[in-house]
């Protein structure tokens, strides 16, 4: 058995099997103590190697889609959500949207929940597998404009395809020029129909127009940001302002 066991060490360290180098004693021991045969001792030491890539996995997944904070599903105040979220989130978080190629737009007033249901189903996606990034619009067109100057815009433009799920949050929260504006349309178009959106704004669609400042193209993304997508509701009481009550009546 000492012999075996040198040659899986051997074999792990020239696979890149880490946790087969560093198990394999401990669950020979316990083969031995329990008396399996070596098949058995083999499946575990694989079984465990997989689990720990699997767990690996997701927290890298994690740690590049860049979430600015982890909030998960389970932390929700459901009972606090406006009723558009209430009954859409049952939908949305068996993530049957990111197959589908379908979009989410989270649309209300500042509080209420968008931010924090889209980085809980951003999580959820990466807990899965899915290949997510989050990011701002501002954070978005800054790149896009960097990458167009130092001429790399096709390479990003490459990558922002290969992304499962999107989360642009903070959507009407600053305006744009007209270049601005064609560069995050001919972005965001290029997912259309292709791979999952999920925008936060606390615009509705009519006031669209404002940030883009070109009707036509305006018009134009929002039909492909639309199609078959699923919109949410999201006006309704901040939850800050609630808190916010909640701490001056207590005091």
């Amino acid at each position: 058995m000492d012999n075996i066991n040198q040659q899986i060490a051997e074999y792990s360290k020239a696979l890149r099997l880490p946790v087969f180098r560093r198990d394999y004693k401990v669950l020979a021991a316990e083969a031995a103590k329990e008396r399996i045969d070596y098949e058995e001792y083999l499946l575990r030491l694989m079984e465990r190697e997989w689990e720990v890539k699997q767990e690996n996995r997701k927290k890298a997944q994690i740690r590049n889609a860049r979430f600015p904070s982890k909030m998960y599903l389970t932390n929700l105040e459901r009972d606090q959500l406006p009723q558009g979220a209430k009954e859409k989130l049952p939908l949305l978080e068996r993530l049957d949207f990111i197959a589908s190629s379908q979009n989410v737009i989270l649309s209300g007033n500042p509080g209420t929940g968008k931010t924090h249901i889209a980085i809980g189903i951003g999580l959820k996606a990466c807990m899965q597998g899915y290949k997510v990034l989050f990011t701002t619009v501002h954070r978005l067109l800054t790149q896009l404009r960097e990458s167009q100057s130092q001429k790399t815009l096709k390479q990003v433009e490459n990558q922002f395809e290969k992304y499962d799920l999107v989360i642009c949050d903070e959507f009407g929260y600053v305006s744009f020029d007209k270049q601005g504006a064609e560069l995050l349309f001919n972005h965001l178009s290029l997912r259309a129909g292709r791979k999952s959106t999920i925008i936060t704004t606390n615009l509705g669609f009519d006031r669209w127009e404002e940030i883009f400042g070109d009707p036509v193209l305006t018009a134009a993304l929002v039909d492909r940001l639309t199609h078959k997508a699923h919109l949410v509701n999201m006006n309704g009481e901040s939850y800050r302002l609630k808190e916010t009550k909640k701490m001056m009546n207590e005091k």
